[in-house]
């Protein structure tokens, strides 16, 4: 099942559903939050980020802003909004041979998939990094993530994910890279998945990534919880995860964001880009991550964000790590102009077609799945299903 594209204004107060103006409350909901036939999540991103604070439940039960929604859906309360987030691609229109490349690309996902929920090629493909960014991929579709085409596959990669979490101290993997996506991929199914383990999952995963920065002597990350150095390659991942753990209605203390961001700044050169552990050697990549730590933290105007744009927009290749590249830079294009990403984009499209795979697959120095699944994440911003996605 698809979603509608179409973006709502939904009038719904949390509490009593009544149409009385003064006692509703107007909010934005994506047409993320209603699957086809009128059914929804159980628990939309947005209707979490209303509930700031609120602890993971495990049991999610009746929601009143469900309850709500589904009766203004039924009576007709909706309108179709002007302010509503636009479309960001100027036409709104799909390039069409996107939706053909993206399906290729994520049927390989799913028919290379292991029964154990991860991925054959070797060394990477067991990786839960690489699983939960596989996850995100599928997810990125729009396809109903409980009934869809995908589900199965979303389900077994969430499970390998899970089965990979240290239950006492939440961490997953054998490294802080491992972690970051896997957090990620956390963040971004709880409250589409229907699965009881997501929310205190990923509240143990958020409160590993801030126990180990508070133990950082940079306040940031590398590749152990107990590291004392960092780097912004895997700083950059947890601040990602961290920032869409909080968009779930997982509470991060903002001073964490704060410090990591600091970090960063550290590390920036003169030339607007972003050294790997201080600031020398900028580069595409570590600038493109830069970038989009800053978007999401809302720091665009900032004189740290403009530079590392400036910077960006004249190394917007990388031949070292091209598709770790394709992630980032993608969305640190979408963040960063609307007709740079409209001609990056383009480019990236026409590159991708030419060298996807006879079965559907795009090739990588961290192989297939990865390759796969970072490829597909750079297109996604043609749908913008996903929260992290939004701007």
């Amino acid at each position: 099942m698809r979603l509608n594209r179409i973006k709502i204004n939904l009038m719904a107060e949390r509490s009593v559903c009544d149409p009385s103006p003064a006692r509703l409350q107007s909010g934005t909901i994506t047409a993320r939050s209603v699957w086809s036939a009128g059914r929804l999540l159980p628990l939309s991103h947005r209707q979490k980020r209303r509930q700031a604070g609120r602890t993971p439940d495990a049991s999610r039960g009746f929601q009143p802003s469900v309850a709500c929604a589904i009766l203004a859906v039924s009576l007709g309360w909706i309108f179709f909004s002007a302010n509503a987030q636009e479309i960001y691609s100027g036409s709104g229109s799909l390039p069409a041979e996107v939706d053909h490349l993206y399906t290729r690309g994520v049927q390989y996902l799913v028919k290379s998939q292991s029964p154990t929920g991860s991925w054959p090629d070797q060394p990477h493909g067991q990786e839960p990094a690489v699983a939960g960014l596989a996850v995100v991929a599928m997810l990125a579709h729009g396809d109903d993530p409980n009934l869809g085409p995908y589900s199965g596959a979303i389900r077994k990669g969430l499970d390998h994910i899970l089965k990979q979490m240290n239950p006492k101290t939440g961490y997953i993997g054998t490294s802080m890279y491992n972690h970051g996506f896997s957090t990620l991929a956390l963040a971004e199914s709880y409250g589409a998945v229907d699965d009881a383990r997501l929310g205190p999952a990923l509240q143990k995963a958020v409160k590993l990534i801030i126990g180990a920065q508070e133990g950082n002597s940079f306040h940031a990350w590398r590749y152990a919880p107990e590291a004392t150095d960092a780097d912004t390659t895997v700083s950059g991942a947890q601040l990602v995860a961290l920032m869409a753990a909080r968009n779930a209605g997982i509470p991060v203390p903002e001073k964490t964001i704060q410090d990591g961001l600091k970090f960063f700044f550290q590390c920036q050169t003169k030339e607007g880009g972003f050294g790997y552990t201080s600031a020398v050697a900028p580069n595409g990549p570590r600038t493109a991550i830069g970038c989009l730590v800053l978007s999401l933290a809302k720091e665009k105007n900032s004189a740290a964000f403009k530079a590392a744009f400036e910077f960006l927009k004249n190394n917007h290749t990388d031949n070292q790590y091209p598709q770790y590249f394709l992630y980032y830079g993608s969305q640190a294009f979408f963040h960063g102009s609307p007709e740079l990403w409209q001609n990056w984009n383009r480019e990236n499209i026409n590159s991708l077609r030419a060298s996807q795979g006879p079965e559907g697959n795009w090739d990588g120095q961290f192989g297939p799945t990865f390759g796969t699944a970072t490829s597909l994440l750079s297109l996604a911003l043609n749908y913008r299903y996903l929260p992290i996605y939004e701007r």
